[in-house]
């Protein structure tokens, strides 16, 4: 095979489709957030991104393998921004973790259609979504772990149950927020999750 067979406007077939999988990441979580993953179709993803539908079978064997790329996506965008949030505040735990629940907030506020597949979307999809979004928030709680106890090593380790409660509502004041149409303000709604985040630190 020659160079100018494997390589068209100097990118290689496999860069390619790199691209075309991200584009299809990218119309997934607009779409996804507009009207929801139960009521999104294949064919509305791949309008989107400028694509037709061959592609969309290149790089996902499903549906729910999109979903699980656009909310990885999501989540990793979001978990890196809390992770800058808890590493340059220079106040205490408490401060600090404050810092952090706005961060996560404002960020749901700033983009409703992430915050819809983020928060909502990701609900009762199947077994390998439900893992998607219980890797997730096993990676949010050791981050608020590491923010209100960051000496606390194996005590935190064996308090496994605990943080899962401690997210799970920390999620549940997020849908509800969401549900409200952002009714409290950012800081009334980290104000309110801080509360129960103290329990990581005991």
């Amino acid at each position: 095979m020659t160079t100018g067979s494997r390589q068209y406007r100097g990118y290689s077939a496999e860069e390619r489709q790199l691209a075309r999988r991200a584009r299809l990441i990218e119309a997934a979580i607009q779409v996804y957030g507009e009207v929801g993953y139960r009521n999104a179709t294949v064919k509305a993803v791949c309008e989107a991104a400028e694509l037709t539908e061959r592609y969309f079978y290149e790089s996902f064997e499903s549906s729910e393998a999109l979903l699980i790329a656009a909310f990885e996506t999501v989540s990793h965008r979001l978990i890196d921004c809390l992770e800058r949030t808890r590493a340059e505040h220079p106040g205490g735990a408490d401060e600090r973790c404050l810092a952090v629940l706005r961060t996560y907030f404002q960020a749901l506020k700033d983009d409703p259609g992430a915050a819809r597949l983020f928060v909502l979307e990701i609900s009762r999809v199947g077994p390998a979504v439900d893992e998607a979004g219980a890797a997730l928030l096993r990676d949010f709680a050791d981050l608020l772990s590491r923010t209100l106890a960051p000496n606390a090593g194996a005590r935190l380790r064996k308090g496994e149950l605990v943080r899962a409660g401690v997210i799970g509502a920390v999620l549940e004041i997020a849908k509800v927020w969401i549900r409200s149409g952002y009714a409290k303000s950012v800081d009334a709604v980290a104000t309110d999750a801080l509360k129960i985040c103290r329990v990581l630190a005991e």
